[in-house]
């Protein structure tokens, strides 16, 4: 058992096991086994994320599938298994969607979900967008949303058949996101940006 998250050594690999014993406070992510710190999200980070999940609850509402925020553990082996030894990613997305029940249990989701948003924060660094891009596609989340705040504006991936993103057309928050693995769902940007 870890206590302390200064007793880990950031140039090694770990897995979902190995993150299972950790018992501090700070908040990280392991991406291919390795560890990326979270910093505490700002007030107008959760601002967009209440009026996201808000949003998007309200959508749900009456639908099996599940909406989910944050910290809540998304672990995407690169196979389905329940061996934690091989899970060596455990994300955090700001949200996610999740309508295959038999994936969620009482520690997260074990597998990918369907519909992943991430809201990003002055912390994020260029190499750890980098790796949860190509982790969501490995693990096959079909939709993919990533929010810049400061910019005010949206990215939106859609899984093709070939298991690729493929980026549509940026938003700002003078448009109307419409998801395409729930297509009679929209949200209202101006909404989601607004404090």
């Amino acid at each position: 058992m870890v206590t302390r998250f200064e007793d880990l050594d950031l140039t090694k690999q770990y897995s979902y096991a190995d993150y299972l014993t950790w018992q501090f406070q700070e908040r990280l992510e392991l991406i291919k086994g390795y560890i990326f710190p979270m910093s505490a999200p700002a007030r107008r980070h959760q601002q967009m994320l209440l009026n996201l999940t808000l949003s998007v609850g309200n959508y749900l509402r009456d639908s099996p599938c599940k909406v989910y925020f944050a910290p809540f553990d998304v672990r995407l082996p690169r196979r389905p298994t329940a061996d934690n030894q091989k899970i060596a990613t455990v994300l955090q997305p700001d949200l996610c969607v999740i309508c295959d029940a038999s994936k969620l249990d009482d520690k997260g989701c074990n597998g990918s979900p369907d519909l992943v948003v991430e809201i990003l924060s002055p912390g994020n660094t260029r190499k750890e967008m980098k790796q949860k891009f190509d982790a969501y596609q490995e693990a096959g989340v079909r939709e993919y949303w990533i929010f810049q705040p400061d910019d005010r504006n949206v990215f939106q991936y859609v899984l093709n058949d070939e298991g690729i993103y493929i980026g549509l057309h940026p938003l700002t928050d003078e448009d109307v996101l419409v998801s395409r693995v729930f297509p009679d769902f929209t949200v209202d940007l101006a909404a989601v940006f607004s404090d």
